[in-house]
C-alpha cells in the first residue's frame, strides 16, 4: 500500500525514476480499487454497461489518469528512456505490448540522466567511491 501512496504523493511529478515495485503495486491497487468501485456501482445501479463504467468507478478512473501517466513516465525514466515513449500506447496492440515490456525490464543500474537509482535508497544521487 505504501507504493501506491508514494505514487499518489508524486501526483504530477514527471522528473525522477520509479522502481518496478512502485509501478506494479500502483497498478495492482488501481485495479483492485477500480473493481471494488465497479461492484459498488453495480449494486447501486449507477453502472452503465455501454460505457463500462459507473459513477464511482468513472470518477476514480478520471482521478487516476494523471498519476497513472506520471508513474509510467517515471518507470520509463528508470529504464533510461524518455517519457515520450509513452505515446506508443496510441499504436493499437503493438504499442501497448512494447510499453508492457519496458515496464517489465529492470531499471538501469546506478544513476542515469533522469536521476539516481531508486533501488539504492539514496536520494542524493552521490555515488560513493569504491576502493581498488
Amino acid at each position: 500500500m505504501n507504493w501506491y501512496l508514494s505514487a499518489l504523493k508524486k501526483y504530477a511529478v514527471l522528473a525522477g525514476r520509479a522502481r518496478r515495485k512502485e509501478f506494479w503495486f500502483f497498478t495492482l491497487f488501481n485495479v483492485l480499487i477500480a473493481l471494488a468501485l465497479a461492484i459498488v456501482d453495480m449494486l447501486t445501479g449507477t453502472f452503465d454497461e455501454d460505457v463500462g463504467l459507473g459513477l464511482l468507478s468513472g470518477l476514480y478512473a478520471l482521478a487516476m489518469l494523471v498519476p497513472s501517466i506520471t508513474v509510467t513516465v517515471r518507470r520509463l525514466h528508470d529504464t533510461d528512456r524518455s517519457g515520450w515513449w509513452y505515446l506508443l500506447v496510441f499504436l493499437p496492440v503493438i504499442g501497448g505490448l512494447v510499453i508492457l515490456v519496458f515496464m517489465l525490464l529492470d531499471g538501469t543500474p546506478g544513476s542515469n540522466r533522469f536521476g539516481p537509482n531508486p533501488k539504492d535508497g539514496s536520494s542524493t544521487g552521490v555515488i560513493a567511491p569504491t576502493s581498488a
